[in-house]
């Protein structure tokens, strides 16, 4: 299991319900609350937790429109519920297993039980998230592959519009990288890239910063609450450290080691826009500093 504690969202209208089932699993996992569906909701898309235990009778939003709505929104579906609820017939629990719940607790339940179902489902949902994971792994670096940055881009675009926070974002492309594999080998270039992203991905500090394999001998930087000072003075960190690395390169024009060349973008994401937007403007800067020598971060100039 997880080293981590895994975080269980319990949905019920009746505190002394939550209070019961918080008392059963605090002691093992993180526990959110929340007392209608809408609550439900909004947490479990900021959150994210590891399971939903939920009840269905409750005023507004009940447990089967909630677990239709969880199931509906992309950032939400992967997240395993299970029914906790005083409905018992064959038609209530074939109703809520196909809106989605993977399994159906009756009261008045155990507390054994439900500790011991709640284990099972969530052991299943690591082993499952291990294996997605995999696939957003690039394979020769051991960063995240271009899925996993469309991924995060987009979560964090989210979040900072959501916030009102800055976002930026630094695309990097290996100066002459075709004329360092055509000179060396592709097993010279393959060692070339892992010692790269290796680089890129030490020089970044903060847990929510995130670097990918963007293409071939390109690399993406993803940076949360970042400005515009912050994002070039970072970038130009990442080109020194790659520069400070001292790969030979007799085929490249610049200079006799590997280099980089940087674009860097920032802006203040809205509901209106997309993360495209800032995808461009960094290309833009990339191109600008291979077209002013290469070697060098550009940064958006307004």
């Amino acid at each position: 299991m997880n080293s981590l504690r895994q975080t269980v969202l319990i949905v019920d209208d009746i505190v002394a319900n939550l209070e019961v089932l918080a008392e059963v699993l605090g002691d093992d996992f993180e526990v959110l609350v929340a007392t209608n569906g809408n609550d439900a909701l909004k947490i479990a898309e900021e959150q994210s937790p590891d399971l939903v235990l939920l009840d269905i009778m409750m005023p507004d939003l009940d447990g089967y429109e909630t677990c239709i709505r969880l199931k509906e929104n992309r950032h939400t579906r992967q997240i395993p519920v299970i029914f906790v609820t005083a409905l018992d017939r064959e038609v209530d629990e074939a109703r809520g297993l196909e809106v989605g719940a993977i399994d159906y607790i009756t009261k008045p339940f155990s507390p054994p039980i439900v500790k011991a179902r709640v284990k099972n489902h969530l052991e299943l949902k690591h082993q499952r998230d291990i294996l997605e994971n995999l696939a957003f792994i690039d394979g020769l670096t051991g960063i995240s592959n271009r899925r996993q940055f469309d991924r995060r881009i987009e979560e964090e675009w989210r979040r900072a519009s959501r916030n009102g926070e800055l976002l930026s974002l630094i695309l990097i492309d290996i100066d002459f990288f075709k004329k360092y594999n055509d000179h060396y080998g592709h097993l010279a270039g393959d060692d070339c890239l892992k010692q790269v992203a290796e680089t890129l991905a030490s020089s970044l500090k903060r847990p929510g910063d995130a670097v990918a394999r963007y293409g071939g001998e390109e690399f993406a930087c993803i940076l949360p609450q970042t400005d515009a000072e912050g994002v070039n003075k970072l970038a130009e960190t990442l080109r020194q450290a790659v520069a400070n690395l001292r790969i030979p390169h007799a085929a490249s024009t610049v200079t006799d080691h590997v280099t980089l060349s940087l674009g860097v973008a920032t802006c203040s994401p809205t509901p209106a826009t997309s993360p495209e937007s800032l995808v461009t403007a960094a290309d833009k800067m990339l191109y600008m500093a291979k077209e002013e020598g290469r070697n060098r971060a550009v940064g958006y100039r307004p």
